[in-house]
């Protein structure tokens, strides 16, 4: 069966006044929060209450949905693949999507990268980021990473980029493990001190295992999504979009 996860223990501090009542993705967006958003789209591809995680940590009180929960003690003080640990002997027997709380996605991506995946750790990305980040940014460059494919795998990601030729797409935050890939996600934390995994992100996580020589997987999304990092990108995706066009 598989599972999913959704990091949701940060609170999203670019996103203030937002997150000074409720954590970054319970912020609406055309009527439904972020992480209803996210509940949909895994939801119409089969999974239930019982093989849905969210690892929480600001405001964990305010999370009242029927799903499994874990939480992140030190979520103040660590990173991503920290808040990824507390979930993985819950989903290490399985194949497992793994979702950031601050964006939304479609439910036919979600089911693109379950069938397309093609190694033990794959990810999501956006061959056409570059409309996206010309909405967001004045300079694409400021913003985006280096993201270098061969057509199936990952070589290169989260570098600075010099120009626009270095970046062939855009991680979208969106994961898929199976068991094999859970137990090469294990090992690699164990090689690390408490400090450096707190420390760790998903991008450097990932440039750390390509650099090991483990292939990642990468598949090309379908559909539009969205990424909220502050509030002008919300006042933006409000401004060109309607609730008809989302996807």
């Amino acid at each position: 069966m598989n599972k999913a996860i959704i990091l949701a223990a940060g609170r999203g501090s670019r996103m203030r006044p937002f997150t000074d009542r409720l954590p970054k993705c319970r912020t609406k967006f055309f009527g439904k929060e972020l992480i209803e958003w996210q509940l949909k789209a895994l939801r119409e591809n089969g999974f239930d209450q019982d093989s849905i995680g969210l690892i929480r940590g600001y405001l964990k009180e305010t999370f009242d949905f029927n799903l499994q929960y874990f939480e992140n003690p030190i979520w103040a003080n660590s990173n991503m693949v920290r808040t990824l640990t507390f979930a993985s002997e819950w989903a290490k027997e399985s194949n497992t999507v793994i979702s950031y709380a601050d964006i939304v996605y479609s439910s036919r991506d979600i089911q693109n990268l379950i069938e397309n995946s093609n190694s033990d750790i794959n990810i999501l990305y956006d061959p056409n980021w570059e409309k996206l980040w010309r909405m967001r940014f004045d300079n694409p460059l400021d913003d985006a990473e280096t993201f270098i494919h061969d057509g199936k795998k990952l070589i290169s990601i989260g570098e600075k980029a010099g120009n626009i030729s270095e970046i062939q797409g855009q991680y979208m935050g969106l994961l898929y493990f199976t068991p094999k890939g859970w137990d090469v996600f294990n090992d690699f934390v164990a090689t690390k001190s408490e400090e450096e995994i707190n420390n760790t992100d998903c991008t450097t996580l990932l440039r750390s295992l390509i650099s090991m020589g483990v292939d990642v997987g990468i598949v090309p999304a379908r559909d539009k999504w969205y990424e909220f990092d502050s509030e002008s990108d919300l006042n933006i995706y409000l401004e060109k979009f309607t609730a008809s066009e989302i996807f």
